[in-house]
């Protein structure tokens, strides 16, 4: 790399260093905030939606986009939530706002021409507005039940002109709103799927192990009594690179993987006819069927495993849970 090019680099750097340590004093900064304009903030807005209604997120311009991601965050945690844009709510979106829903407002001014228009009409509904501002004397924190202050020192911009450190301050703010949110109404994880069904979340907390797993003549299986190759036979039948390994009684007894063949023919040129008993892992890691597969996938890091054997009640192997399949589903 050329003598310039290393310059440059470094600065670019540096910059990018100088950006990233501004927003996170703005963020830290934001603790200070969380006071009773807060508090009153979350209670409102849960009484809100307790009441069969939900939350108006406003904003205009980059706080319209950040209420847009608060709104978002809202109703995917719980909390009933919608983006309204305070210029169309001036031509016939009013109409949209019920009288038990609660209003979220961002404005980093809280003297936006559009939101100020808006201001008397929903007072005159005697709707509960929150404001989100960084001036706690403009009109909007003014006409506000609750305040939330979201003020920085200064902006990420060198000009300290461009919405920087201020919108990141906002949008860790509507996470901490969201969150509190989230707590207060009890929000379990089985809330968080039925709201997240079609993606890797909902997959993980909504299907079982029994939905994936490898059964019948997927499932491997071999008795105690065989040797080493009638293992390695049934592995390279299924493509599972693992098979159960059970006794007389059908019950589980052992695992026996590729990995294990690989680590003990070293020691052992003549493996394959020996006992699979003598060489397979023994009470393995196992799961029910009844299992989420989010609670599969954890068994499966936490013991560093590709496969897992799937028993019932009894301790026979149903099944097996391959790892290859939770990839192909894109959970892991």
């Amino acid at each position: 790399m050329k003598p310039e090019s290393k310059k440059l680099k470094s600065i670019v750097l540096q910059n990018a260093r100088r950006v990233l340590m501004i927003e996170a004093e703005a963020v830290k900064a934001q603790i200070k905030h969380l006071d009773g304009g807060f508090y009153g903030a979350v209670q409102a807005l849960h009484n809100s939606t307790e009441r069969g209604g939900q939350i108006i997120v406003m904003g205009i311009g980059k706080s319209g986009l950040i209420g847009r991601k608060i709104a978002a965050t809202l109703s995917s945690t719980g909390s009933p939530a919608v983006f309204f844009h305070p210029a169309e709510g001036m031509h016939g979106d009013l109409g949209m706002i019920r009288s038990n829903d609660g209003v979220l407002i961002l404005s980093t001014s809280g003297e936006t021409e559009e939101i100020r228009k808006l201001l008397p009409v929903l007072k005159e509904r005697s709707l509960v507005i929150i404001a989100m501002t960084s001036e706690k004397r403009s009109r909007l924190a003014r006409a506000a039940d609750f305040v939330i202050c979201s003020s920085v020192k200064k902006e990420a911009c060198p000009l300290n002109l461009a919405p920087t450190a201020s919108t990141t301050a906002m949008i860790a703010l509507g996470d901490a709103l969201a969150v509190s949110l989230m707590e207060k109404n009890g929000f379990k994880l089985t809330d968080f799927a039925r709201l997240h069904p079609g993606g890797s979340i909902g997959k993980k907390l909504l299907l079982t192990v029994g939905d994936l797993m490898r059964t019948g003549k997927q499932n491997p299986v071999v008795g105690n009594d065989c040797i080493v190759k009638e293992a390695l036979l049934e592995m390279t039948r299924t493509r599972l690179g693992a098979t159960n390994v059970i006794n007389g009684k059908g019950k589980l007894v052992g695992f026996f993987t590729d990995g294990d063949l690989r680590r003990k023919l070293q020691k052992d040129d003549s493996l394959l006819n020996c006992s699979v008993e003598k060489v397979m892992t023994k009470n393995p890691h196992t799961i029910t069927p009844d299992k989420t597969l989010h609670e599969a996938l954890g068994l499966i890091k936490s013991c560093g495993v590709d496969n897992l054997p799937v028993v019932d009640l009894k301790g026979r192997p149903v099944g097996v849970l391959d790892e290859r399949d939770l990839l192909a589903q894109g959970i892991v």
